[in-house]
């Protein structure tokens, strides 16, 4: 089993290294956005339009990176003819997608009180089909156990947008103040938000073509009977993605009507702000679960996998809270990530951190429904999650504003988990050891308690402070659960 774990957590480095990159592209980018948009409110317009990418992108894929996992595992010698009937499927309906943005665009963009930029809605639209297609040929690379392509194609990506966005942001308003022949013929100074979503569309239409030669590897031999029984499988997971990305993002899809005019989109991208820089957290569980879920589907008929499953929730949620405190007790210097007009949203950050805890939580707790094939219970899950936050929203935001948000996500979250974890215990017994998961959440909340009680005018003194706080908690983990001589790459220095 140890040698089993070990190779999960070597392929989660692996893959973390692309997540990672992926996700640190939003942090690299919100200090980007935050020094050089005129306004908060344009910040706000960003957070508002990713928020209904994601929640596209997720409709578009309708589950089928799953069932395909699912169906290419239950018969290997088939699972390039699975693999080819995905890519069909997707692309047919991407393809659709596109044709009906590009048609429809402007009355999309009055709807969301974006008509002067009907534009934003068709790049937006281009670029989420695509991503949306490229998501079955990635799932093909993390079937086959191609990590190091797969972190390889991510990074094309990750560095083109952020290229781009330097070039837009940065390079061209510089340009135009010391030699404007050389950018005005394309380049307006005022465009700004939109530079973004050129930026975008560009990368992404790159990543596209590179990823073209997988694509091809498929046996494209469409068969209704095969992709029918996919459906089946994966139709729930749709309601599930699009219940648990909403509930990530209806707070930023539906700010904008419960907090009107300037005020609301300036809120809104303070919010949007803080949001990202606390999605450090949900960098490492993106890492997990792209090793994590062809591992559950490879190992579900070993006799210690229930095990496994159980020591693997004890590790994510261990590092889940090591990251929170890294987060808490350095906010002295994150803080400067973001420039001082967004920094009266970093006191609902401790809120944010927590609710994504859970979402990770929830989706460990998930393997039961996946592997029983009741993934109608994940979509009822999701469901109910998204109606506490739903309301949590209606009910609070317009008094309350981001605070609000922050409050319905962590209730919502923690009301999934829980749900989650008392039927999976009827359907797939798991015994996660409550134990050690409880010492070293309870031994998370004195800290950051403790960490509250340290504000001297002096800002080294505070970091040096809470530094020792992190040391003790570093020092209960070494001791007690992870020996240096245990962990991967870092064990060869240190003695058995």
């Amino acid at each position: 089993m140890a040698k089993e774990l070990k190779s999960l957590a070597k392929d989660t480095a692996i893959y973390g290294v692309s997540s990672i990159l992926g996700k640190f592209l939003g942090w690299l980018l919100v200090p980007l956005y935050t020094y050089t948009l005129e306004k908060q409110a344009e910040y706000g317009t960003v957070t508002n339009l990713y928020a209904w990418t994601a929640l596209l992108l997720v409709m578009l894929t309708y589950g089928m990176e799953t069932g395909f996992f699912r169906f290419a595992n239950k018969d290997l010698a088939n699972s390039d003819k699975v693999y080819g009937n995905c890519l069909l499927s997707v692309g047919i309906t991407s393809l659709l997608f596109i044709v009906l943005v590009v048609l429809f665009n402007q009355p999309i963009a009055n709807l969301l009180n974006y008509g002067d930029h009907s534009e934003f809605i068709w790049m937006l639209g281009l670029s989420v089909a695509l991503d949306a297609f490229a998501s079955i040929p990635f799932a093909y690379l993390r079937f086959v156990k191609r990590p190091i392509a797969f972190a390889s194609l991510k990074f094309v990506y990750i560095l083109l947008n952020i290229v781009l966005n330097l070039f837009f942001l940065v390079a061209c308003p510089w340009l135009m103040k010391v030699a404007p022949g050389t950018v005005e013929w394309f380049y307006s100074p005022h465009y700004g938000v939109g530079y973004i979503f050129i930026s975008n569309i560009i990368a992404t239409t790159i990543q596209t073509v590179v990823l073209m030669k997988f694509v091809f590897l498929a046996k494209f031999s469409f068969d209704y009977k095969l992709l029918k029984q996919i459906f089946r499988y994966s139709f729930p997971l749709l309601f599930l993605g699009i219940a648990g990305t909403a509930n990530q993002n209806l707070d930023k899809i539906l700010f904008p009507f419960m907090q009107l005019g300037e005020q609301g989109k300036a809120d809104l991208g303070i919010y949007g702000a803080v949001s990202k820089i606390a999605m450090v957290i949900m960098m490492f569980t993106q890492a997990f679960r792209y090793a994590y879920e062809p591992f559950v589907f490879a190992k579900n008929k070993d006799k210690d996998s229930l095990s496994m499953y159980a020591n693997a929730m004890k590790y994510f949620i261990i590092i889940s809270l090591f990251i929170f405190l890294g987060m808490v007790l350095y906010m002295d210097l994150i803080r400067f990530v973001i420039k001082n007009t967004y920094w009266s949203g970093l006191a609902v950050m401790p809120i944010i951190l927590f609710s994504f805890i859970f979402q990770g939580v929830f989706f460990n707790l998930s393997i039961w429904y996946k592997l029983t094939d009741k993934n109608k219970y994940g979509a009822w899950f999701s469901t109910i999650g998204m109606i506490v936050i739903l309301a949590g929203n209606i009910l609070l935001v317009p008094t309350f504003s981001y605070w609000g948000s922050a409050w319905s996500a962590f209730v919502g979250y923690f009301t999934v988990m829980v749900i989650s974890y008392f039927f999976g215990q009827k359907y797939m017994p798991v015994k996660y050891d409550f134990k050690t998961i409880g010492f070293y959440t309870g031994i998370t909340l004195l800290i950051y308690l403790l960490s509250v009680f340290i504000n001297t005018p002096y800002l080294m003194v505070n970091i040096a402070l809470k530094s020792v706080l992190m040391i003790a908690f570093l020092f209960i983990l070494v001791k007690r659960d992870f020996p240096l001589n245990t962990i991967p790459y870092i064990n060869k220095y240190f003695k058995k």
